[in-house]
């Protein structure tokens, strides 16, 4: 009897992942971080898309941001109410990791990161439950 295995995670559909929706915002943003000497670095960057939990951005220069380097995020601060945004990055700087990197492309694509938000996730449930309550 010939039988072609196949794991059951490729036989299903991919579900949403996703814990909250995606929004494609374009927003200045300020990074900040500690490169491997201890040296402050900055760079300007511009969101592609924005969560409760993370971040996409394009970086607006090069920028040699390594995988799970802490960054302090900040979007910039003429534009935080303009925009719908989570309520944890309209109060300054939040801390986030960089869980993955998209190098600038030779065709001039520029340099991304996807940050994760270290955020609180009692906040979180907090911010659920107000809106449970709206509803």
């Amino acid at each position: 009897m010939n039988h072609i295995w196949t794991p059951t995670c490729l036989a299903q559909p991919v579900g949403h992942r996703r814990r909250s929706e995606r929004r494609q915002v374009r927003i200045p943003v300020r990074l900040t971080w500690k490169d491997q000497r201890g040296t402050m670095r900055f760079a300007s960057a511009v969101t592609r898309d924005i969560s409760d939990d993370g971040v996409f951005v394009e970086c607006q220069s090069a920028a040699s941001i390594p995988m799970y380097r802490l960054v302090q995020f900040q979007i910039e601060r003429e534009v935080r109410q303009e925009v719908e945004l989570p309520e944890v990055l309209r109060q300054g700087r939040v801390l986030s990791a960089v869980y993955r990197v998209a190098p600038a492309t030779m065709n001039g694509g520029r340099p991304g990161f996807a940050l994760r938000l270290m955020t609180d996730p009692r906040q979180h449930a907090a911010e659920a439950a107000a809106l449970t309550r709206i509803a």
